[in-house]
């Protein structure tokens, strides 16, 4: 494997707390603090001069869609979206057909993920079916190599069966990602309850409906020691809960997604189905707490939930449209505009809530350029303006809600295992 010389970039390592000038060194698929001289003649010099260098970024929620519904996204395809916006690491959801509750299933998604741009990690069901009944095989599915157990796109609604199923994935050391939401209280719901559904005419769908299940899992966490992460939180109080458990010591974690930080239900006052998604987009106060949420450690990490659908399946009357849109090309630049020109982060925490932490949720060997760690490396240019064509992109399907948008803050090169996998919009 050709050593790579990486030279003149803005290195931000958040692992590492390196921010600055400087070069990272890549030899045998690994970071290296240097080259010998003999790897020195033969590396390959890229030259980052005005971008910045950082650790591959890490989405521990996306949905490939295979096997079965291969017409929406393939593990290929998924992870040439994930290459083009610069994640070197992805989760993937088991709400595939089959759902993914058996070893055999887990064993399907590992083989076609040795083919894929990118490092794929699969989760296994929570319960049978993903039909909330029965608990899965949870210590097969370990055996099988998920990294997480989550039932997501659905939500246990039975307390008593959740701490059991949070109590036996425990046994195995595995972490529970919920889908946080009561199912009573959004039946034939499309968009956030408020004003704006009234307005619109559509049937509402209350925050609460995810705040009782935020706050039950919390509880159970308290009681059980197990971790739970809650998934895309999309409201303040959530946050609120959150903000309080981790204060407490309780073992839970969440994370927000680049859409509930950019968007609000006002948007969807064109009846364009590529704003419906679930949770909804909620309120303006909501979007101003999760920010805060993230500024302050209430929510650990930022998460696409890359959800493909087809054209046809997308451009139908709002209430039958399926929720969900693709994230991983935009998601970058959505998250530098949003956090840190328009809220002052700094750049390096933005990098961290995509990276080592993200990471740190299901404890990935991902997220950092220290000598030794994998050398999965992202570089972008912040200040790249470009237009976002999501019928040419790189995922199946194009149903996003920057589909025509002008961006800025480009990826220009992802490297995987020390391979150039991806550079100036093209997969290699």
């Amino acid at each position: 494997m050709t050593p790579l010389w990486i030279e003149n970039g803005r290195v931000i390592d958040p692992a590492t707390k390196r921010d600055g000038p400087g070069d990272v060194f890549v030899a045998d698929g690994v970071i290296v603090a240097r080259l010998t001289g003999a790897q020195k003649k033969r590396a390959k010099k890229i030259d980052a001069r005005g971008l910045v260098v950082c650790p591959g970024l890490v989405d521990i929620h996306v949905h490939f869609r295979e096997p079965g519904q291969t017409h929406k996204e393939t593990i290929l395809t998924g992870s040439h979206a994930a290459a083009a916006g610069g994640f070197t690491t992805v989760v993937c959801m088991p709400n595939t057909s089959p759902v993914a509750d058996h070893p055999g299933t887990i064993e399907l998604i590992n083989a076609a993920a040795k083919n894929a741009a990118v490092r794929v990690y699969p989760t296994g069901c929570i319960t049978v079916g993903m039909k909330g009944a029965q608990l899965a095989p949870h210590g097969s599915l370990k055996k099988a190599g998920v990294v997480a157990l989550t039932d997501d796109g659905l939500c246990i609604q039975s307390n008593e069966l959740m701490r059991r199923a949070v109590e036996y994935a425990k046994m195995f050391d595995l972490p529970i990602l919920d889908h946080c939401q009561d199912d009573s209280l959004t039946k034939d719901a499309v968009m956030n309850e408020g004003t704006v559904s009234t307005r619109l005419g559509l049937k509402g769908w209350p925050h609460a409906a995810e705040d009782i299940i935020v706050a039950r899992n919390i509880i159970l966490s308290a009681y059980t020691g197990a971790h739970i992460h809650m998934q895309h939180v999309s409201s303040a109080y959530s946050v609120e809960l959150m903000r309080r458990a981790k204060k407490d010591g309780v073992n839970v974690t969440a994370e927000a997604t680049p859409h509930h930080l950019a968007l609000t239900d006002e948007s969807l006052g064109t009846y364009d189905p590529n704003f419906k998604m679930n949770p909804p987009l909620r309120t303006e106060a909501d979007r101003r707490a999760i920010i805060a949420g993230l500024r302050n450690g209430s929510l650990d990490c930022i998460g696409t939930d890359h959800a493909p659908h087809t054209p046809t399946e997308k451009d139908r009357e709002f209430d039958y449209a399926p929720n969900g849109i693709t994230g991983l090309e935009t998601a970058l630049a959505v998250c530098l505009d949003v956090l840190v020109r328009q809220n002052k982060f700094k750049l390096s925490r933005v990098i961290d809530l995509l990276t080592r932490r993200a990471a740190a949720v299901l404890r990935l060997p991902a997220g950092s350029l220290a000598p030794g760690a994998n050398a999965d490396v992202c570089l972008f240019d912040p200040e790249a303006k470009w237009t976002y064509d999501a019928k040419k992109g790189f995922s199946k399907s194009s149903n996003s809600p920057w589909h025509g948008q002008q961006l800025t803050g480009r990826v220009q090169t992802t490297i995987v295992g020390g391979r150039i996998v991806y550079r100036a919009g093209r997969i290699l």
